[in-house]
């Protein structure tokens, strides 16, 4: 008897410390049978969503098995945006934000969200990016951190968590100890942070010091080696980075979670089910199964995992006790913040805060400032570059759609690279032609980051230098082209930003 009790108790430990995704606009069966066994939180992706109301119903389905259940979503706003995938976001991301540089702007933008977010039924928010993005090569933060110098990112992941649980929702920074200084995507393989700890400490860790001191009771890990501090596992699973820096250094006594367990970065080497074992011995107290591998069988799998560790030795039980009562402790704060936060959507006072900031994020160039408002409907030219998969494939962004609205007649072509280089597609045809006689708007996203859309956007504004370019990722330093808008995002938001401009709105 007692065997059996002591094996259904460790599957329930082992059930608390998983964050599973799942399929469907409701609950599958599997996954309330999972609450009712002690699954203690699930995480939302664009799949699970349709509006904010089907959301506010699924997660009242859920909370019926649980009512402190956690639930996640990853919602940074801007560019990487779940609730917000059909139609893009309605705020701008963390680069618009810090761009601004008013804190107070962070924070109403942050409060915005998280009255969406907790009307939904969410409580916690894997944001936000707390990344200082030191290397404009990098090719999965970017435009997803709040800039290049760690007082700007620490200012405004303070400010943006306060505003986030004020509004009821518990926030999460992420990716700890930094990724904003790698080259490599880790959602395919692992990257590594090279400097030394004195660097690390200088660039990297202030902003994980101003989350904790701004009240974050979440932290996510990084899939990325950091050798000053582990030369062989990578912060998910590295007790020095976890337990020595994060819990002794920084002071961190809240919950620790993974970034998603199946990124390539960590399951290459260990497999799902040994990397989720190898996280949670190194003090990862929940472990996001996010968006590829979200099934029954995987949570099944990883269960089995954690059971057999414990019963094999690899894993001390204490260690998944201690993971699991972090858990519920971090269940029962939450459940408190999102009961204690008003219920009361903001009023509405004209125009959403999320086009007011995205407004404030816009730069103009004095060429096209010269140029503008268009006298006429445009001719605009997308480039397209492959994004990541933090991105969602679906979600809509340009400004090509809300300048269509402003300007009936405008019409557009959307090119990525690959279609250039194989010469399916030329700009002479596609661009230059249909923009003969009339104004034409070229429109960028990371120029500096990808050559072919450089030589893109230089070959069109040779053949016409009054073309207006509209960059929507992170600005290069080489100006190719004298007329020149920032919007410093890609969200919905920033994309109308820029459209009133071209059309001639009082915006700037």
């Amino acid at each position: 008897m007692g065997t059996s009790k002591h094996s259904s108790e460790l599957r329930r430990l082992a059930l608390s410390v998983l964050q599973p995704g799942f399929v469907g606009t409701e609950a599958p069966d599997w996954v309330l049978r999972d609450i009712g066994d002690g699954l203690a939180s699930v995480v939302l992706f664009s799949r699970n969503i349709v509006s904010t109301e089907q959301v506010a119903r699924l997660t009242e389905q859920l909370r019926a098995e649980n009512p402190e259940l956690i639930v996640a979503i990853d919602e940074e706003a801007g560019d990487v945006t779940r609730i917000e995938s059909a139609t893009g976001s309605s705020r701008p991301g963390n680069f618009a934000l810090g761009t601004v540089d008013d804190t107070d702007l962070t924070e109403a933008v942050a409060a915005d969200l998280g009255r969406q977010l907790r009307t939904a039924g969410v409580s916690l928010d894997y944001a936000p990016s707390a990344d200082v993005n030191s290397n404009p090569d990098n090719p999965i933060i970017g435009v997803r951190s709040f800039g290049s110098a760690p007082d700007v990112v620490s200012r405004h992941t303070a400010a943006w968590i306060r505003g986030l649980q004020s509004s009821g929702v518990a926030a999460c920074a992420k990716h700890f100890p930094g990724h904003g200084d790698v080259a490599v995507d880790s959602h395919h393989d692992l990257p590594a942070y090279g400097a030394g700890p004195d660097e690390i400490a200088a660039q990297a860790l202030p902003p994980f010091r101003a989350a904790v001191a701004a009240g974050v009771r979440a932290v996510m890990s990084g899939h990325l080696l950091v050798p000053a501090y582990d030369p062989d596992l990578p912060a998910t699973l590295s007790r020095r980075i976890l337990h020595d820096l994060l819990r002794d250094e920084l002071g961190f006594d809240g919950l620790v979670v993974s970034d998603a367990i199946e990124m390539g970065a960590v399951t290459r080497r260990y497999g799902i089910d040994g990397a989720t074992v190898k996280a949670v011995a190194a003090g990862v107290d929940a472990i996001c199964v996010g968006g590829e591998s979200a099934e029954e069988a995987t949570t099944a799998l990883l269960v089995k995992a954690l059971v057999a560790a414990v019963t094999d030795g690899e894993l001390p039980e204490e260690r998944l006790a201690d993971a699991a009562g972090r858990v519920r402790e971090f269940a029962a704060w939450s459940a408190g913040l999102r009961a204690g936060a008003s219920a009361s959507p903001a009023p509405a006072a004209g125009e959403g805060i999320g086009q007011v900031a995205a407004r404030r994020a816009v730069r103009v160039t004095g060429a096209a400032r010269e140029a503008l408002p268009l006298t006429a409907p445009p001719h605009v030219v997308e480039l397209a570059p492959v994004t990541n998969m933090a991105i969602g494939k679906e979600t809509p962004w340009g400004v090509a759609g809300p300048l269509r609205e402003r300007l009936p007649g405008t019409t557009s072509v959307r090119v990525r690279g690959q279609e250039l280089e194989e010469g399916t597609v030329a700009l002479e045809s596609c661009a230059l032609e249909p923009a003969a006689g009339r104004p034409l708007v070229v429109v960028a996203r990371d120029t500096a980051r990808h050559t072919w859309m450089s030589r893109a956007v230089t070959g069109l504004t040779a053949a016409r230098p009054d073309a207006i370019v509209v960059e929507m990722g992170l600005p290069g330093t080489d100006g190719a082209a004298a007329a020149q808008i920032f919007t410093h995002g890609a969200s919905a938001a920033s994309g109308v930003a820029a459209a009133e401009i071209l059309a001639g709105a009082d915006a700037f």
